[in-house]
């Protein structure tokens, strides 16, 4: 079986598995895009209920310097250049008129400045008001108490118990040195002997030491002498890996540069 390979594609039927162009709806009317766009426009407006929205006039620019042109109050008649017209005027009133001031220091001569001279009955001020305010305070403080000062009945004690090393009999005579002396103590107190130091005998130990360590020196696990494999024979480990011989790093070095020049030389032929 040989099938008829890929075909490339190409202004003809050729490269489509059909032989004829078929189009996707056959029979269709034709529909003309700019007519359904004027239908559609005509359709959006019967909806408006009223004449189309007209937005509000933007906002004016001046005319110059001076104009009321473009402001929202319009023209300002106070600032008009016309002329009023002479009329009628009214005469302005005079000025206030002062007395001059007096003359005089006003230290110590009276009626001399401008307030009023003050009277003797505000001039009177004792010299110790403030203590004689103090005592009728405290008088009237006096007056409103109706006993003395509060005393507590008990009376205040440094512990809240008696202390018991306190106590009001005279102490004993003080013993002399020749009183104890004389009195039979006992020989004089001895401390137990210390735990002995361990030395090369285990002499330091609650209990005798072990006569397990008298068995002789030996080979307590005895192994075979010749170990042999299941097919008899004696097990040998495999050697290792063996050293190969290292080149220096000069000689390294030379035949590097060696065969750089060489392969230039090639390169450039």
């Amino acid at each position: 079986m040989l099938p008829g390979g890929s075909k490339d594609k190409s202004a003809r039927q050729d490269g489509y598995f059909s032989e004829k162009f078929n189009r996707v709806m056959d029979g269709e009317a034709y529909s003309d895009p700019v007519k359904l766009r004027r239908r559609y426009r005509m359709a959006e407006a019967k909806k408006n209920l009223s004449k189309a929205f007209l937005p509000t006039n933007g906002q004016k620019a001046m005319n110059g310097l001076g104009t009321f042109f473009g402001t929202i109050g319009g023209n300002v008649k106070a600032f008009s250049p016309v002329s009023k017209g002479g009329g009628s005027g009214k005469n302005p009133l005079k000025n206030v008129m002062t007395n001059p001031g007096k003359r005089g220091t006003g230290y110590g001569y009276v009626a001399v400045t401008l307030g009023k001279y003050p009277n003797s009955e505000n001039m009177a001020d004792p010299y110790d008001n403030d203590k004689q305010i103090y005592r009728k305070e405290v008088a009237q403080h006096k007056a409103q108490l109706k006993a003395g000062a509060f005393h507590l009945n008990m009376h205040p004690s440094d512990y809240f118990d008696g202390n018991p090393y306190r106590t009001d009999k005279p102490l004993p005579p003080l013993r002399k040195s020749a009183d104890v002396t004389k009195k039979d103590v006992g020989p004089p107190f001895r401390p137990s002997n210390p735990g002995k130091v361990m030395g090369g005998m285990k002499a330091g130990t609650f209990e005798p030491y072990p006569l397990k360590s008298k068995d002789p020196y030996g080979i307590k696990d005895k192994r075979p002498v010749n170990v042999v494999n299941k097919s008899g024979r004696i097990f040998m480990p495999s050697q290792g890996p063996k050293t190969t011989p290292c080149k220096s790093i000069v000689n390294q070095n030379v035949v590097r540069s060696v065969n750089i020049t060489n392969y230039r030389s090639v390169t450039v032929l």
